[in-house]
């Protein structure tokens, strides 16, 4: 059996494993997971209510919600798919970054050229030694993860060589984002992260935005808007920075945490300004 086939398959007898109901989101292949929207459901979705916050105490009663939506992805993740789901930032699309066949899946769909490299979600600051060589003190990594930050450090044997074969670097992002970290943990490995929209188009705030991936998709995790409010500050990604060279840091893109993240590596950590190229 080809490793594309082993990364789809048994994804119906995973799904039934864990007692998933599935709805229709534009064709037969999409499903709709709807967590922790206070939005009415489509007819025969879940609805999981959870706290505005995204923090969910052990005994309450919205917790089977949340760990059915947890189990829900991971088994897609685990079986090959692509994920929609909800961040700090914007919304994304996740797979697993194991699995060749997904990250092709994700260029495709997005329309994305296989020249840009696509960003590892992990569920803990611990996790980036395994798969980055770190060049900073943990305390830097403590203070800007988890966070509306990527951090470019270079990669370790352990990530898939098919994952940005064309660069040693490796964009590392740990969404503060409850539903995010949980999602990492519990999957237990590197995840793939992108945005949910079509390469060049505008980012997304909530799942209505990018409706026209859904029938490409196996699970989206509605997580209800994303940000205040509607301005183009909103959409704006997080910010990238490049940490591969010791002593200095550069910005590969602005986004929105531009002036509190250079604010700690200049002023707390000495890191001088450079030129950086990871895009």
């Amino acid at each position: 059996m080809s490793p594309a086939r082993r990364c789809r398959g048994m994804r119906a007898a995973v799904a039934a494993s864990v007692g998933l109901s599935e709805v229709s989101a534009g064709s037969r292949s999409g499903r709709l997971f709807r967590p922790p929207s206070p939005a009415p459901a489509a007819p025969g979705a879940r609805l999981l209510r959870l706290p505005g916050s995204g923090a969910v105490q052990a005994a309450s009663p919205e917790r089977a919600g949340w760990t059915e939506a947890l189990r829900a992805a991971v088994a897609e993740l685990r079986a090959g798919a692509v994920v929609a789901v909800p961040t700090d930032t914007l919304y994304g699309l996740a797979c697993a970054a194991s699995c060749s066949a997904a990250l092709r899946a994700v260029y495709r769909l997005k329309g994305r050229s296989e020249a840009k490299p696509l960003a590892v979600c992990l569920g803990r600051v611990a996790d980036v030694y395994r798969y980055c060589r770190v060049r900073v003190p943990e305390g830097l990594l403590k203070d800007l993860l988890p966070g509306p930050v990527t951090l470019v450090m270079e990669r370790s044997e352990e990530l898939n060589k098919d994952l940005n074969p064309f660069t040693p670097l490796v964009g590392i992002r740990i969404p503060d984002h409850a539903f995010m970290q949980d999602l990492a943990q519990m999957f237990e490995g590197p995840l793939a992260l992108t945005s949910a929209n079509l390469s060049s188009q505008a980012s997304s705030l909530n799942v209505e935005e990018f409706q026209d991936l859904w029938p490409q998709l196996s699970l989206v995790i509605d997580g209800g808007q994303i940000g205040g409010g509607q301005s183009p500050e909103c959409r704006l990604g997080s910010t990238v920075v490049d940490l591969s060279v010791p002593g200095k840091f550069g910005i590969i893109r602005p986004g929105c945490a531009l002036e509190s993240t250079t604010a700690i590596l200049q002023q707390k950590y000495g890191l001088l300004p450079s030129h950086a190229s990871y895009l």
